[in-house]
C-alpha cells in the first residue's frame, strides 16, 4: 500500500470533530500474493490510500498502516473531511482479526467506525456490495475480525471475483492471479471499491448501499432506455384516421 501525498496548498480544509475511521483491505503479503484474486482488499486499500492524502505507509499493528482525511469534494471547501486510518493486515488473510483489534484498541473505535474489503466468490466479478452487519458468509478474514472484535455489526465491502470455473478447486481460484480478460474489470471495480469506502467514512453505510450495490449492467440499461425515450421522435398526436374516399 503506497500512497502519494498530494499537495495541501490552495483553499484551507477543517477536519470533523468525529473520531477517526478505520478502513481495512485484506489480503496476503508477500509477492506471490501480489494481484491475485485473494488480495482485492490490499488493492482497494491502496487506491484509498491514494484519494484519501495519507501519508506514507509504515508498519504498525501488524500490518501496513497509514492515516489520511478523506478527499476535499470539488465545490465544497466548507465540508468537513473525516479522519482515515488504512490498514493492511500481514498476518495473513485467516489471521486479521488480532491486526484490526491492535488499531481499534490504540484509536478507541467502535465496530461502527470499521470497514472490511475483501473478496467474495459469491459476488459476480466486478461487482460490489456494502452492508452494515451480519455473517462472514464464509470470508475467514472476515469471520476472524468478528471473532476478535466480539460482533458482527462491523461494515463490510464485498468485491465480486465470481466463482471458479469448472474443474478448479476454490483455493486455487481465489490464490490465482486476474487474467488477461479480467483485467479491466478489476481496475475498474477496484477503483469504484476505493470511491464506495471513501463515501462510507463521508456519507455512513446507507448512502453508500444506496450508491455502490446496484448492479451496474442493470444501471447501463437503465441510463441507455432512459437516453434512448429522450432521443426518440415525440408523437404529439395520433396519426389521423384515414377516412373513406370515393372511388378508392
Amino acid at each position: 500500500m503506497k500512497a502519494d501525498r498530494e499537495d495541501h496548498q490552495g483553499p484551507q480544509f477543517k477536519l470533523a470533530d468525529a473520531s477517526m475511521k478505520l478502513i481495512v483491505g485484506l489480503g496476503n503479503p508477500g509477492r506471490k500474493y501480489e494481484q491475485t484474486r485473494h488480495n482485492v482488499g490490499f488493492m482497494v486499500a491502496a487506491k484509498v490510500a491514494s484519494l484519501a492524502v495519507a501519508d506514507p505507509s509504515k508498519a504498525r499493528f501488524e500490518g501496513e498502516f497509514a492515516e489520511g482525511v478523506t478527499p476535499r469534494q470539488s465545490g465544497k471547501s466548507e465540508v468537513a473531511q473525516e479522519k482515515l486510518a488504512i490498514l493492511c493486515p500481514h498476518t495473513y488473510m485467516n489471521a486479521s482479526g488480532k491486526s484490526v483489534r491492535k488499531a481499534c484498541d490504540f484509536y478507541k473505535l467502535e465496530s461502527c467506525e470499521v470497514l472490511v474489503i475483501c473478496d467474495d466468490v459469491d459476488l459476480a466479478a466486478g461487482r460490489l456490495r456494502v452492508r452494515g452487519s451480519g455473517s462472514a458468509g464464509g470470508q475467514r478474514g472476515l469471520a476472524d475480525i468478528i471473532r476478535h472484535l466480539g460482533t458482527d455489526q462491523v461494515s463490510r465491502l464485498r468485491v465480486g471475483i465470481g466463482r471458479p470455473p469448472h474443474g478448479w478447486e476454490t483455493a486455487d481460484y481465489v490464490l490465482g492471479k486476474f487474467s488477461k480478460q479480467e483485467i479491466n474489470t478489476f481496475e475498474q471495480a477496484t477503483t469504484d471499491a476505493a470511491h464506495a469506502a471513501l463515501d462510507w467514512a463521508s456519507g455512513g453505510v446507507a448512502y453508500a448501499m444506496n450508491r455502490y450495490n446496484a448492479d451496474p449492467l442493470a444501471k447501463q440499461k437503465k441510463k441507455q432506455n432512459k437516453s434512448q425515450k429522450k432521443n426518440s421522435p415525440q408523437q404529439t398526436a395520433p396519426f389521423p384516421e384515414q377516412g373513406n374516399r370515393g372511388g378508392e
